[in-house]
């Protein structure tokens, strides 16, 4: 069956968002159906800077329920919001500035403006007045210690405590960087686990990332099921030798989904079992030979294929 939108699909969005508009609700709240595949921003940021309306409309006759927002790229939130919903995308959940240069009351009035339920970061950073520095933040990240990894899970904590008073809940996603083992076989992941609070603190697991690092996603998910609610679908042509650095080579390995050797499949499986709400595509660019729209199309066949099974 055709997963592209047809004229059923498109006048029962209609009908959703005129009742939705009716009782007070953003699309966001009410359009992110499990049963299809979301998509990162990221993935298709310059599309969406030249494009937006016209990249969103693609996306969803791709068949793509829902986007993932990344904040950093976006000037109006509510904008943004409006356009997704016009293309009958939803947006449950967005990436946002949270590394300790953007104000947390700033940054999750933008998330509320975007009407997402979840906001997510990554790596945090001890708040800091200094100049944006990449290579800075990367050698800073890539140094990380057992403390830096409980100083981080405080902060999730206050990051997420403020977010709950906004009805928001905040996601943390990993990358490889977590998974570097310190003595006694703990990793930053399992320590960020125990010291941040699991009602506070929601996991977005990339699978893709997690085994790029050298970690289990299946056992993650098996060990973590009350807490990682999204998972995103990243593949690597090798995960050998284990990379732990952050902004390292193994970017480079980034390829189709199912073209590699993630076990993506089986992490998918775990977290369908262990009730995980969203799957999402987040396949970093450059693409080879390839558009960012085939792209995506081969990773969406790929997520709604399983998502069918």
């Amino acid at each position: 069956m055709s997963r592209r939108l047809t004229r059923r699909t498109l006048i029962r969005s209609a009908a959703l968002a005129s009742a939705a508009h009716g009782l007070g609700l953003t699309r966001s709240m009410i359009a992110a159906p499990a049963q299809k595949p979301g998509i990162q921003h990221y993935m298709m940021a310059p599309e969406i800077a030249k494009d937006a309306p016209g990249t969103f409309a693609k996306l969803a006759a791709i068949g793509y329920g829902y986007i993932e927002a990344f904040g950093m790229a976006i000037h109006s939130f509510p904008e943004y919001r409006k356009m997704a919903a016009d293309a009958g995308l939803g947006c449950p959940a967005g990436h946002f500035g949270l590394f300790g240069f953007a104000p947390v009351e700033k940054t999750l009035d933008d998330a509320s403006a975007l009407g997402v339920r979840y906001a997510v970061s990554s790596v945090l950073l001890p708040p800091s007045n200094e100049p944006f520095n990449w290579p800075a933040i990367m050698k800073k990240i890539n140094s990380f210690e057992p403390d830096d990894f409980k100083r981080m899970a405080d902060q999730a904590n206050q990051i997420g405590e403020a977010a709950k008073k906004r009805a928001i809940q905040f996601v943390y996603h990993n990358h490889n960087v977590e998974f570097r083992k310190f003595e006694g076989g703990e990793t930053g992941f399992s320590i960020f686990l125990k010291a941040s609070d699991p009602e506070l603190v929601k996991i977005e697991l990339d699978a893709g990332w997690a085994a790029a690092g050298g970690a289990d996603p299946v056992a993650i998910l098996q060990h973590n099921s009350s807490r990682v609610r999204l998972l995103h679908f990243k593949d690597f042509a090798t995960l050998t030798p284990v990379n732990n650095e952050f902004g390292g080579a193994a970017g480079g390995q980034i390829v189709d989904l199912g073209a590699g050797v993630a076990p993506l499949k089986a992490s998918f499986f775990a977290a369908r079992k262990a009730g995980v709400e969203h799957f999402i595509v987040d396949h970093d660019p450059p693409f080879h030979n390839q558009t960012a729209f085939e792209a995506a199309k081969v990773d969406y066949d790929f997520v709604a294929s399983l998502i069918a099974s």
